[in-house]
């Protein structure tokens, strides 16, 4: 940065921001090397556990650690972070036999890492040490090491972790990316592990989680006359009714729309029969349909709500925009 700009001025929070980048982005064009044989055979330990994968690290390290095991996690791996301090007050007990075991520290001689080695051993649990430092204690004793060593710090006096954390964090999503991959991992899995999420939503609600059923559903016969069709729209709320037969099968639909069509014709809504002006041949859906098809479906036909038909065509539910609305599928 040039003498005549202080550090203090927009200038200099912009050099020194750009400075950062320019070497956490050259840290992680570093990282290439470190997708090799070592990289595979860590893979390979994870991809054959029958436990869980349990991540543990100090520090800096151990929030990068928390976040490789969440990715893990919510990417068809199971896993979950155990923080060394604790695991040797009796934490050590969540590890299993059956468990990996990725351990983080950048220099490889953390105390606290180091210190629950030997259990980690005894217990035959494969070890995968992610360091920059391969000539370090926690790689030597690790069954395999993966390099996540970078050239340089972000921090200008080289001690707070920036690059280092970065290149860690990308190799745990590295990671992460290869084993959902070779696992064959679906958008649909991912859902099942976020069905809270706009995605779990997309994905896994159907119409018959959101329709009205029962006697919710809006429903009069063919010889109701237009004011006892109305009557069954105001008190089942969704704007429409449905026109059925005697074994509930769909003969046609009434909505606001058509109340409107009808009072501008200057019908009789007290006699006439609403199967005189009731919408033959309406678009309808069934249960399993996925909310967000049905979503779909009704943004391109442009209408705000749809009929849900059984298997034998009799009318089982309705619903409309604003129960779509109420559960956040738009």
């Amino acid at each position: 940065m040039s003498e005549h700009i202080s550090p203090a001025s927009t200038e200099g929070y912009i050099w020194q921001g750009k400075r950062v980048l320019e070497i956490e982005i050259a840290a992680i064009q570093g990282m290439q090397a470190a997708i090799n044989d070592d990289f595979a055979q860590a893979c390979q330990l994870l991809i054959r556990c029958k436990g869980r994968v349990v991540v543990t690290g100090m520090g800096k390290s151990g929030h990068i650690g928390g976040k490789i095991a969440a990715t893990l996690a919510s990417t068809g791996t199971p896993a979950f972070f155990v923080h060394p301090g604790e695991a040797s007050h009796g934490d050590l007990g969540m590890i299993t036999p059956q468990d990996t075991v990725i351990a983080i520290s950048n220099s490889g001689e953390t105390n606290e890492v180091l210190s629950i080695l030997p259990v980690i051993k005894r217990l035959g649990v494969p070890l995968i040490a992610l360091t920059g430092q391969p000539e370090s204690t926690l790689a030597k004793l690790a069954d395999v090491h993966v390099s996540v060593a970078v050239s340089e710090e972000a921090c200008p006096l080289g001690l707070a972790p920036t690059a280092s954390t970065t290149a860690t964090l990308v190799m745990g999503d590295a990671l992460a990316v290869a084993l959902l991959h070779a696992r064959g991992f679906t958008a649909n899995d991912f859902a099942l592990s976020h069905p809270g999420g706009s995605l779990g939503k997309r994905l896994l609600l159907r119409v018959s989680d959101i329709m009205h059923a029962d006697d919710r559903v809006p429903k009069v016969s063919s010889n109701a006359i237009i004011t006892e069709a109305l009557l069954e729209i105001s008190q089942k709320g969704l704007g429409m009714t449905t026109i059925v037969d005697e074994q509930d099968h769909l003969l046609g639909l009434f909505t606001d729309g058509d109340l409107r069509r009808i009072l501008d014709q200057r019908i009789d809504i007290h006699h006439t029969k609403i199967s005189e002006v009731m919408t033959t041949g309406c678009i309808t859906t069934t249960p399993d349909t996925l909310a967000a098809e049905a979503l779909k479906l009704m943004e391109t036909r442009k209408i705000n709500g749809l009929i849900v038909l059984a298997a034998d065509k009799a009318v089982i539910g309705a619903f409309n925009m604003h129960d779509l609305l109420r559960a956040g599928v738009m």
